[in-house]
Order: structure tokens, then sequence, then C-alpha cells
């Protein structure tokens, strides 16, 4: 008794610090993922007030909150707009795998940390925020700019390579062979590709059967779906997010956006849960000796995610002012990189101190560049090329009349 008493007192104070701290971050107009991590850091082993009765509980929460991150992030997609952001913005994708993984990369490899590490933290670097970046957008009312479907195109083939990406991941972390891997790999991809097939082909087949007039029916079916859909995926090694993320795919119409309605609050909930349990497990004592390298991947990825946005932008034919917006809002990095961080603690420790530090730095200077890449470029342009000054009008000249030469 006294333990259960105990658990539901610190699961209490857990959702009401978060409560508290996310009304504070809305007031501020910043996303609130950096106060949920340092609530984290609080309230773990390191911490100020450690917690004890309620730590399992927390971690079958951080389970269920990527899994319902996923689905909702599946649930915004179609599998028509997917294919359609993979026939247009394949090249901007690729330019926004090289430019940003690379350097994660190659920071794994100068601490000495590993190949496998290495392919993770190029994963950290990689993926930007969506949901920081989607309420940054709207806080800006940037949603009918030209360069707003860059930027989502951009974001969309991200959140694909994810599908293909953390089945990779999963497998190289738990030291699956080169056979093993590959065929990870194309379970994956057969995976997605049958998703895809099904949801524009049979779609409408998918949603009618799970569709309901009942919301209370409509939710437990799609989220008890996506929960068996992640078990299976996780016992193939495809990764329970992977699982997640198709099962939002495969659903579309009334049935998408119902389900999205209803799971909202379940996945805010759970996802401020999962924050907290990233910091629970990182210890404060372990991120001044990343400081350094992560203040630098922050500052080398700023630039690359504004050299990425500008580039697609400019591809599009979208003008200089809409480029720099483009890159500027690309920065942010949030949840996916504490999702792949959070994968890959178990093999190198030092990557969650790193991810915190680095996911703290980005997710509020992301707002910031935001706001201000444009007018800075703009600024930096005009002091470089400054406009010609108009040159002040000659008066005109007379030519004297003939009584004046004469001097009549």
């Amino acid at each position: 008794m006294h333990q259960t008493t105990a658990m539901l007192i610190e699961l209490g104070a857990i959702i009401l610090v978060l409560g508290l701290l996310g009304r504070l971050a809305g007031r501020v107009g910043f996303s609130p993922i950096p106060l949920y991590l340092l609530a984290g850091l609080a309230f773990g082993q390191g911490g100020i007030l450690p917690l004890q009765a309620s730590e399992e509980f927390v971690a079958t929460g951080a389970e269920i909150g990527v899994i319902l991150l996923l689905l909702l992030l599946g649930l915004e997609y179609s599998a028509s707009e997917l294919v359609t952001s993979l026939k247009t913005q394949y090249p901007s994708g690729a330019v926004d795998f090289v430019l940003n993984a690379t350097p994660g990369a190659v920071m794994a490899l100068l601490l000495g940390w590993g190949p496998v590490a290495a392919v993770a933290l190029a994963g950290v670097t990689w993926i930007s925020s969506s949901g920081v970046i989607a309420k940054v957008l709207g806080d800006l009312r940037r949603l009918g700019n030209r360069e707003t479907p860059v930027v989502l195109g951009v974001l969309v083939l991200e959140d694909l390579s994810m599908a293909v990406y953390l089945p990779i991941l999963t497998a190289l972390l738990a030291g699956v062979s080169l056979a093993g891997g590959t065929v990870t790999l194309l379970i994956a991809l057969g995976t997605v590709g049958a998703v895809l097939y099904l949801a524009l082909r049979h779609g409408r087949l998918i949603s009618r059967a799970v569709s309901s007039d009942s919301a209370e029916m409509l939710l437990l079916v799609v989220f008890g779906l996506t929960l068996v859909v992640a078990g299976i995926a996780q016992h193939l090694q495809v990764s329970a997010a992977v699982g997640a993320f198709l099962v939002g795919i495969a659903l579309s119409g009334e049935v998408a956006e119902g389900a999205g309605v209803l799971l909202t609050p379940l996945r805010d909930l759970f996802a401020a849960v999962f924050f907290v349990f990233f910091g629970l497990h990182t210890d404060p004592a372990d991120i001044p000796p990343v400081l350094l390298p992560a203040l630098a991947l922050a500052a080398v990825t700023a630039l690359t995610k504004i050299a990425t946005g500008y580039w697609a932008a400019r591809r599009a034919g979208i003008s200089a002012k809409g480029r720099w917006r483009a890159g500027g809002t690309l920065v942010a990095r949030g949840e996916f990189s504490i999702v792949i961080a959070g994968l890959a603690v178990g093999t190198e420790p030092r990557i969650g101190p790193l991810a915190t530090a680095y996911v703290l730095i980005l997710v509020v200077l992301g707002p910031i560049t935001a706001r201000w890449t444009e007018p800075a470029a703009r600024r930096f342009t005009n002091r470089l090329h400054p406009a010609p000054r108009p040159t002040p009008p000659t008066p005109p000249t007379t030519e004297p009349t003939e009584a004046v030469r004469t001097g009549h």
C-alpha cells in the first residue's frame, strides 16, 4: 500500500510540474521540450529530487509516448502526399541528409565513440523537430507563405526516412550481423512499400474497417491496433515507432482526423513523460564534459540547416527573403533527436548527455533563427552591397545673352 501511495504522489507531482512548465512555455512563446528535459534532469539520479516509486511506470509511459508521437505524425500525412513529396522533393532530402547527418557522424568519430554511435549521432543532428517547427510557423503566421510548402516537404522526407533509418539503427545497436541487418532493412522497406500501396489503393477500406460513430470505440480501436502493430514491429526489429508511423499513414480521411483529435491529448501527456524519462536517465554531472562538443555541433548544424532550407527554396523558385526564412525555420531539433539518442544510450551512454545539451540549445535557438535569419541576412547583404546614393541634380547652365556679352 505504501509503495502504491508513493507512486501516485510522485506521478501526480510530475504531471503537475509538467503542466505548470507547459503553461510557462506557452506564455513565453517557446516549446516546452527544454523545460521537460530540465525537469527530468532534476528528478533523475544526480538531480535535486530523485524518483523512486514511479520509475517503472514512467519508463512504460515513455515507450507509449514515442509510439503516439509517430502515430500522430503518420495521421498528418496521406500516402499520396508522401509519394508526391518523394517525387518532387527527393533532391532536397538528399542535400538535407548530407549536410546535417555528416557533422554528427564526424563528431562521434572524433570523440572516439565508434561507427555505431556515429550512425546514431548522425540521426540526432539530421532530423528537425516537426512539432516545434509547426508551432513556430503558426506563431509567426507563415502557414500561407510561399516557402512553407518547401519547409513541410523537407520535414515529410525526414519523417519518411525515419521508417528506413530507425530499423537500420536498431539492428546496429542490437549487434546484428551484416546479413541480419540486410534482412531487417529489406523487411522495413518491404513493409513501408506494402503500407503505401495498401493506403493508396485500399485506404478507404482500411479506414472504413476502423471507423466508428462512437468516439470511445474509435479511440480504443486505433490505439489498440497501434500498440499491437508496434509490438510486432519491435519483435521483427523494425522499431515500434516505425510500426506506429505506418498505422498512421494507412488511415485517412475522417477517420484520421477524428483519431488525431482524440489521441492528441494522450500524445501530449505521454510525450511529456517521455522527455522527462530521457532526462531521468541523464546525470546532470555528465553534461559539462560534452557541452563544448554540443555547442560546436549546434553552431555547425544550425548553419547547415539554414543552407538546406535556402537551397530547397531556391530550387522551388522562391525569392531570397523566402529562402532565408525557410532555412531559419528548419533549425530546431527536438523529439526525434531525443528518440534516436534514447535508443543509442545503451551502446554509448555519452550520447544521452550530448543529445540533451544539443537539443536544449537548438530547441531554444530554433524560434529565434526562424524569426531573425531573414532580417539579419538582409542587413548583412545591404552592408556588403550598399545601395548607391542618388546624385544631386546639377543646376541648369544658361548661356549669357548678347546684351550681357557686349555690356548693353
